[in-house]
């Protein structure tokens, strides 16, 4: 079991319990699995006379709904108790495929109507839990992060609000700028990164994949996705390049100034891999067109890796371009909602978190540093040692 030297030194600050919301109940399960496996582990290597009440049980679990009225009004409700609990309420505001009926019409969930729902769960536990954790993998309004001109800052609004109710820790993974933790100074905020999940399911899945500076190249498709390229660039010893975007400030489509070229820096990338990485896919429109002139300069086999796979435009240019040999995988994380279709595609895989967050709660359940969590060096070398 990971970490269990520093876990078994350590005692957790109450006993831990997992709410989770409707549209990420089946990551949560997979979490609750692994942690009960986790904490049978630990309770092997304890003495049974200083194991907690409730360290472990069959699972974690809370039961817990936001039923709804007529009219689309909803309210939170946990149906057991949780006084004196570690609660981490986990929640996906991208998952797009529930529904409720207001007035008779059929209406699709929202981010707004998940964030409303985090808070009515919160507000019914509040005041009973010992302490109060959102897991929210895809972080709310994070892409509404900074002001450029007169207009609302809906990510710090948002986290604001979350502290004000009592939340202690909000759990995120690749926030789109993790610097809008400044907007609540006195909470805590931790962001984690799913680069050891992006390697391990390439080395896996796909054959011939080398990691030299002779057959493989990450590339940033953009200047926000710099750090990611150059930590994974750094960490697997190989070159870099970016692309960045030249827009059309003139016009605005669709609340943006549309893409009008990417243009390239970097050196060569004929004969070699390609991984391009980022935070995120949403239309993939310009993720896609990165991965084709790629391409177009004689690359090898072009992976996309980003650790939330929106798809807000469908699949069907990612079938063409799959077609076309413009790109090759497609690999994002279990973190949020994905159609059901995607996981038949040829070209997709998974980067599968469930075991990665499970030892984050346990990390913060028992009140140690997560450093040892959060940074995936020494897994990542010993990954590259395997496969050398």
């Amino acid at each position: 079991m990971a970490n269990i030297e520093l876990l078994e030194k350590s005692m957790p600050i109450a006993p831990i319990r997992i709410a989770a919301l409707a549209g990420c109940r089946e990551l949560a399960e997979e979490v609750d699995q692994k942690l009960v496996n986790y904490r049978r582990d630990l309770c092997s290597h304890r003495n049974k006379d200083v194991i907690p009440q409730g360290y472990f049980e069959k699972s974690f679990l809370v039961d817990c709904e936001c039923p709804r009225f007529g009219t689309g009004e909803g309210r939170g409700q946990i149906n057991e108790s949780v006084r004196g609990a570690d609660l981490f309420i986990m929640v996906d505001i991208t998952n797009y495929s529930l529904t409720y009926t207001v007035c008779g019409h059929e209406n699709h969930m929202s981010p707004d109507n998940h964030f409303q729902d985090l808070k009515r769960i919160i507000s019914a536990a509040t005041g009973k839990a010992r302490r109060i954790s959102v897991v929210m993998p895809f972080l709310y309004e994070g892409r509404q992060h900074r002001r450029a001109k007169r207009e609302s800052l809906d990510c710090a609004l948002a986290l604001r609000e979350l502290s004000n109710m009592g939340v202690s820790n909000i759990i995120t993974f690749d926030a789109h700028d993790p610097r809008v933790q400044n907007s609540i100074p006195l909470s805590g905020f931790d962001n984690f990164f799913a680069t050891y999940q992006f390697l391990k399911a390439l080395v896996r899945n796909v054959e011939n994949f080398r990691i030299d500076n002779d057959h493989l190249m990450i590339i940033s498709p953009d200047e926000g996705a710099m750090s990611r390229a150059v930590y994974f660039s750094n960490i697997l010893g190989v070159d870099m390049g970016m692309f960045y975007k030249r827009r059309d400030y003139s016009t605005v489509i669709g609340g943006k100034n549309p893409i009008v070229a990417h243009e390239f820096l970097g050196d060569s990338v004929e004969g070699k891999d390609v991984i391009i990485i980022d935070d995120m896919i949403s239309s993939g429109e310009s993720m896609l067109d990165v991965a084709r002139q790629i391409k177009e300069r004689k690359a090898n086999r072009v992976f996309v890796c980003t650790t939330y796979g929106l798809f807000t435009d469908g699949l069907d240019k990612f079938d063409e371009y799959y077609e076309k040999g413009w790109i090759d995988k497609v690999i994002t994380t279990n973190l949020n909602y994905r159609p059901p279709e995607l996981l038949t595609r040829p070209y997709y895989l998974e980067a599968n978190m469930s075991e990665y967050l499970a030892s984050i709660l346990d990390i913060i359940n028992h009140d140690v540093s997560v450093e040892k969590v959060r940074s995936s060096n020494e897994k990542i070398m010993e990954l590259m040692n395997k496969l050398r």
